[in-house]
């Protein structure tokens, strides 16, 4: 068992209460956790406010970059010690933590150090009355000091989706991880040391939310912008704390995805697009599919074969290559988890498969393991289809028509993500722009590049991220107006 400290100003700071971080798979101890209280976190956002006037501030977005490239070297240099982090903090299998959260972790500092040094401003000729004319010209610059809120779902690849661009624009960050993965974001401290980045660039401060190290650093006034990835209602408590100071807001939020299968699609990509929709990281993915509507002359054979799909996910020890399916990240979250699996049941719900917890052998016994589960036959008011659970299971009604599929995929106060399955190019094209999410994928699910704008709709966030959509949160525009 290891001790974590807070990364403030390039050092570790500890002292204080600590909180115990435990991993889902064996409900064993990993570490214990310094918890922030309001002057740790103030030492964090003064060292950042500081740095923002120090070197970091003077140098070229080319000098920036290349420092960035150093950190996503350092990453991979260090890849097996990240990815063991990750595993022993999330309980995720070794097979998607090795081939999605490390490498695009690493993969986000090259991505904005090249989108930034790409990034263009503006410049307009304008009349005046004397007929010399006026020349104005824009320049960015860092938006300051940025509060960087994260999940735990997927811990490094998230934090550097935002950490990332906002170093990149020039900004300081102090970073608060969930309390439920606190280790990548405090090793990357280490690599933010080797790589170069000024003393005061990169702070981490460990914690909760109400009355911790969440709630001191959003309504601290020294920062200058707040970026946050979770669930709807923290998102909401965000924004009422930004409001003071009017300060801008970045919020990725929650969803209840829905996917659409028409008869007509190619059904192998769409039991396979919808098993890793699904059941990818224990359901626990933001972008995930809850809600599936199948047309009708195909629904059956729909239902049986990802029926079939999900009973071959194998449980098991997350370091085994072998292992599919990894736990939920807490046996809290398995507990709000299993009460929609009991609310399916009561209300009378065909199980198709799944709705209990599986038989774990040796220490994995106490970690928080759930089945993969399937239903059918709920009314679309009911809370399972209504409410974002955030686990490995989905709901699946049939359709008759396009315009049904459509208004029941709608029928939610969410708009995040969903997919469509035809092989009706017009349909296709038809359908997903009267979806109401920020990203839709046709025939696929997943899929993501980096220079695209990504976020949700309605409650499911405000702003965008991803290449020179995300940069436009981590900079002002400066207009210079010249008179000729």
């Amino acid at each position: 068992m290891s001790s974590l400290a807070h990364f403030i100003n390039g050092a570790s700071v500890g002292g204080g209460r600590t909180f115990e971080n435990r991993n889902p798979a064996t409900n064993a101890v990993v570490s214990t956790v310094a918890e922030a209280d309001a002057s740790v976190v103030d030492q964090a956002v003064q060292a950042a406010r500081k740095a923002l006037k120090g070197p970091w501030g003077k140098m070229t977005d080319a000098e920036r970059a290349a420092i960035m490239r150093k950190v996503a070297e350092g990453i991979t240099r260090r890849f097996d010690e990240f990815v063991k982090a990750e595993i022993l903090d999330t309980g995720k299998p070794i097979r998607d933590v090795s081939h999605l959260d490390i490498p695009r972790g690493a993969a986000n500092f090259t991505a904005f150090a090249d989108q930034m040094l790409a990034h263009p401003t503006e410049a307009f000729r304008s009349p005046t009355p004397d007929g010399k004319g006026a020349l104005n010209y824009s320049i960015r610059v860092p938006r300051g000091v940025i509060a960087v809120v994260c999940p735990w779902n997927l811990p490094l690849l998230l934090m550097t989706w935002k950490v990332a661009p906002a170093m990149a624009s020039g900004n300081t960050v102090v970073v608060k991880p969930s309390e439920e993965t606190p280790t990548t974001a405090t090793l990357l401290g280490q690599v933010m040391n080797e790589a170069g980045v000024p003393p005061g660039v990169y702070n981490v401060v460990h914690g909760f939310g109400p009355d911790s190290a969440g709630a001191h650093l959003v309504n601290h006034p020294g920062v200058d912008g707040i970026t946050f990835t979770g669930e709807t209602r923290t998102g909401t408590a965000i924004m009422k704390s930004a409001a003071e100071g009017v300060r801008p807001v970045s919020l990725e939020l929650g969803g209840k995805n829905a996917s659409i299968v028409f008869a007509d699609c190619d059904l192998d990509v769409a039991i396979e697009a919808s098993t890793r929709s699904t059941f990818l990281n224990c359901g626990q993915v933001c972008l995930g599919t809850e809600r599936i509507y199948v047309q009708r002359p195909i629904f059956d054979q729909f239902v049986n074969r990802l029926k079939a799909a999900a009973e071959i996910q194998r449980h098991g020890d997350p370091f085994e290559k072998t292992t599919t399916l990894g736990p939920l990240i807490s046996q809290e979250h398995r507990r709000k988890v299993l009460s929609y699996y009991e609310r399916a049941r009561s209300s009378g719900a065909t199980l198709i498969t799944g709705g209990g917890v599986p038989d774990m052998p040796g220490a994995f016994a106490e970690g928080a393991w759930v089945q993969p589960t399937i239903w059918t036959g709920l009314p679309e008011s009911h809370p399972v289809l209504r409410e974002e659970i955030f686990g490995p299971c989905c709901h699946v009604a049939p359709f008759d028509t396009e315009e049904e599929a459509i208004a029941l995929a709608n029928d939610t106060p969410y708009g995040l993500a969903g997919s469509v399955f035809t092989r009706d190019l017009s349909r296709a094209h038809r359908v997903a722009a009267q979806i109401e999410v920020g990203i839709l994928w046709l025939n696929s699910w997943f899929l993501r590049d980096l220079r695209t704008a990504f976020g949700g709709a309605k409650q499911s966030g405000i702003g965008r991220e991803g290449g020179v959509h995300g940069l436009e949160f981590y900079s002002e525009l400066r207009n210079v107006c010249v008179k000729l």
